[in-house]
């Protein structure tokens, strides 16, 4: 994707966006020649501090064939997205999207054994049902170990992450506060989302200077 320079989020500023429970994401592996990408969308586990992604697919997925062939895929995250007509944002009245997206290049391995899958079940488990400590997937055993042999694990390892914050930041900071209000009376169900970004960015944009901090110039 396209990334400008007003719209670059940062490392601090993803990792807390997707912490506020963005886990679902759509990922993409290249497809065989003559055929377009695999695609498959998918609840993941993000362990930023290793730098890994992990997540499970029914082993007959296609994807899965995609990337033992060629284990680079890219696994995307959007969302806080609105559609803003050209009469809100002034002369020459283009239309736009507002969007949120973070998208992580990174080398798949399929995970087989029967160990190693039910470690990525368990650490999902505990981040998507931590109100279930007791559950607990173990080889052979109970309903969920016999179900290890139909699934697939994938252990993605980051080797880039691509930020995305698109909310008029090119715009002067009081047009692009307006642009927040003008999703406030429009209330679509999406709307909302929107406009906390674009109110977020705003603060940032205008919040005072902190004395003895300045950038180097």
């Amino acid at each position: 994707m396209l990334i400008r320079s007003w719209d670059r989020g940062d490392e601090d500023e993803w990792r807390a966006w997707l912490a506020e429970g963005r886990d679902f994401g759509l990922l993409a592996a290249n497809g065989g020649p003559g055929h377009g990408p695999v695609l498959v969308p998918t609840h993941f586990l993000l362990d930023a501090d290793r730098g890994e992604i992990l997540l499970h697919l029914a082993a007959p997925n296609p994807l899965l064939g995609a990337v033992r062939a060629d284990p680079e895929v890219t696994l995307a995250v959007t969302d806080d997205y609105a559609f803003a007509p050209g009469h809100w944002r002034g002369e020459p009245g283009t239309p736009t999207s507002f969007y949120a997206s973070v998208q992580f290049h990174a080398t798949a391995v399929p995970v087989e054994d029967a160990a190693g899958k039910a470690e990525i079940l368990n650490r999902q488990l505990a981040h998507f049902q931590p109100e279930s400590p007791q559950l607990r997937v173990a080889p052979g055993e109970g309903e969920l170990g016999r179900l290890l042999p139909g699934l697939t694990g994938l252990r993605l390892t980051i080797r880039e992450v691509r930020a995305k914050f698109k909310y008029d930041d090119k715009k002067p900071a009081a047009e692009q506060y307006a642009l927040a209000e003008r999703l406030a009376g429009r209330a679509r169900p999406l709307d909302a989302g929107a406009r906390t970004q674009l109110l977020r960015r705003n603060a940032r944009r205008t919040a005072p200077a902190v004395p003895g901090n300045r950038a180097p110039s």
